[in-house]
């Protein structure tokens, strides 16, 4: 069966060579070594009127450190599913309780307006993720995003596996990571999932030395997405 690619990535350049490259989806983000941020207006807008081929959907996340959020994080959370929403978005909250937050997720969901909604990995820190599909699946998503909750999906394969199984043809379960070519296909097979995840990056050539430290920042690593998309689409 074939596969389907995701690629995320939190800059423009990355974004447009995901799509050149032919990636099925782009998970559009900021801040890629917190673990992805919402991404702002100018990047989106830039993002949105250069890729053509890839479905773009971007990340919702208002900050970084955990997945439960008071109202006024929700309340940014809606406003910037309302502005993001062009094919889909990616959305997670908890409860104190490390269970989906439903209330919070059932007006995400709306606010998407019928565009498809991922929940993120968010899942991975619940207190059963298996339940969690079933929980999500009521909740209208299109699909999760999980390693099973491992730290990379190849140790997660049993739980993701049970993860496949409890969600049906309700919503998809997406693998993420750690996938890269060498393992993508195997854990396709040992778990059924037919999407994958994958934020290869990386380091962008140093910058000059300073007294000052900006930190660094890294870039899609186009070998490594071209070698999961040639796996999965041999043909292209």
């Amino acid at each position: 069966m074939s596969l389907r690619i995701e690629l995320s990535t939190d800059t423009v350049a990355g974004a447009v060579a995901a799509d050149a490259l032919g990636a099925d989806r782009i998970e559009l983000c900021s801040a890629g070594a917190l673990g992805g941020l919402t991404p702002g207006p100018g990047l989106l807008a830039a993002v949105l009127s250069r890729c053509r081929r890839s479905e773009v959907h971007v990340l919702i996340r208002p900050r970084e450190g955990g997945f439960g959020y008071g109202p006024s994080k929700v309340d940014a959370m809606l406003a910037d599913v309302r502005h993001a929403v062009r094919s889909g978005v990616v959305v997670g909250a908890l409860t104190a309780a490390g269970e989906l937050d439903r209330p919070v997720l059932a007006d995400l969901v709306a606010a998407a307006d019928g565009l498809p909604v991922t929940l993120h990995r968010a899942i991975d820190v619940c207190r059963d993720p298996v339940a969690a599909v079933e929980a999500a699946a009521g909740l209208g998503f299109r699909r999760v995003l999980s390693s099973g909750g491992a730290a990379r999906a190849e140790d997660g394969v049993p739980v993701l596996a049970r993860m496949v199984a409890a969600a049906g043809d309700r919503l998809a379960v997406m693998a993420g990571g750690g996938i890269r070519p060498h393992n993508a296909r195997a854990i396709a097979d040992a778990t059924g999932v037919r999407d994958l995840h994958a934020a290869p990056r990386r380091p962008a050539p140093a910058a000059a030395p300073s007294v000052v430290d900006y930190g660094t920042h890294a870039l899609l690593d186009e070998d490594a997405a071209r070698g999961l998309i040639a796996l999965a689409h041999p043909e292209s």
